[in-house]
């Protein structure tokens, strides 16, 4: 059973899309599982009775797995990421976070600001012993399996040390949540051989070598849509959150320019949007915020009702998966590996 707790005034087009990515996550959700809403009622509450009486009437029955959890402030985009915590004790999305740690709710999602969500979530929920920064980690179509990229957006600039930890995260997360025995670990770079990249990407190759991870070495850029190089296929793929979030960007921007370029050309818009679904964000709907002790689902700001939903399918699979105890067993069997080697 899962308890998700879900921002409702988070993302560009709450509550509207929220309370509907609800309902719809509801309805593909084992029945043991639970939505608490939280936002301001009255607003909350109004959109979700419009909805169960017009278009979602036929989701009626899920309205007693429904709770709404008053929270009066919302953190705004504009807002800095301090404000979550301190400056607005009260939003949707400090208290969401706090049912976690309180023991009333067993994941988080929003769809608002990142940078505020992942203080908040540091904050609140606090990190794994012996991390130093949380990661977020963004499921990248390919040409084979879907591939684990982190971090993408959360750290610019990261240590070596830093991005070992982050391959550790990002291969329990494939173990967990993508099924992926042993997972396959690439360190993106501008060429396969380990003295290519900058000074950090350098100085994390051997690092990761002798980490016991399964690490393949060096990727290149082209080797993301490939989903892997010519030889070996890759499951998690590491890098800073500059590097990854232009990346992610960039994957972004891919499917709408196809769209566009095959459209014309004279394909159909329904054969478009067949072919070309899987490159869309909203089919994965959330990114999780690894390394922290709770489960944090970091939705699009723009999400649509479908993208809320899976992002809330996202959050109780983590949920079932145990992926924040298994991290956190991960971690300290490593730490433990460290001082007995000491």
């Amino acid at each position: 059973m899962a308890r998700i707790a879900l921002d409702a005034m988070g993302g560009d087009f709450a509550p509207q899309a929220t309370v509907a990515g609800a309902l719809l996550a509801l309805a593909e959700l084992d029945p043991a599982h639970s939505i608490q809403l939280v936002g301001r009622t009255a607003v909350v509450d109004a959109q979700l009775r419009d909805y169960l009486d017009g278009d979602f009437a036929a989701l009626a029955h899920q309205r007693d797995r429904i709770t709404i959890v008053e929270a009066p402030d919302v953190i705004e985009m504009t807002d800095k990421p301090s404000a979550a915590v301190r400056g607005k004790p009260n939003s949707s999305m400090a208290v969401g976070l706090r049912l976690q740690t309180d023991g009333s709710s067993d994941a988080f999602v929003s769809a608002g600001s990142t940078g505020a969500q992942m203080a908040a979530s540091m904050v609140l929920l606090k990190l794994h012993a012996g991390l130093k920064r949380p990661a977020i980690v963004t499921l990248f179509p390919s040409a084979r399996k879907t591939i684990a990229v982190l971090d993408s957006g959360a750290n610019v600039d990261c240590s070596a040390e830093e991005l070992v930890q982050f391959a550790r995260l990002g291969a329990t997360y494939a173990e967990c949540m993508l099924g992926r025995a042993n997972p396959a670990v690439g360190l993106l770079s501008i060429g396969e051989e380990a003295e290519k990249g900058n000074a950090v990407t350098k100085e994390t190759h051997p690092l990761l070598v002798d980490s016991g991870l399964n690490f393949i070495g060096n990727v290149e850029g082209r080797d993301l849509p490939a989903g892997g190089t010519e030889h070996q296929q890759v499951d998690v793929v590491v890098c800073d959150g500059f590097v990854g979030n232009v990346v992610l960007k960039f994957y972004e921007g891919v499917a709408p320019l196809m769209m566009e370029t095959l459209r014309k050309a004279g394909v159909s818009s329904d054969q478009l949007e067949s072919a070309l679904k899987h490159l869309d964000y909203s089919e994965h709907g959330g990114a999780p915020l690894l390394g922290v002790k709770g489960v944090s689902i970091i939705a699009h700001g723009k999400s649509s009702p479908r993208a809320v939903k899976n992002a809330v399918k996202v959050a109780a699979q983590a949920v079932t998966s145990r992926m924040n105890d298994r991290i956190g067993e991960r971690l300290g069997a490593v730490a433990a590996s460290a001082e007995d080697a000491a």
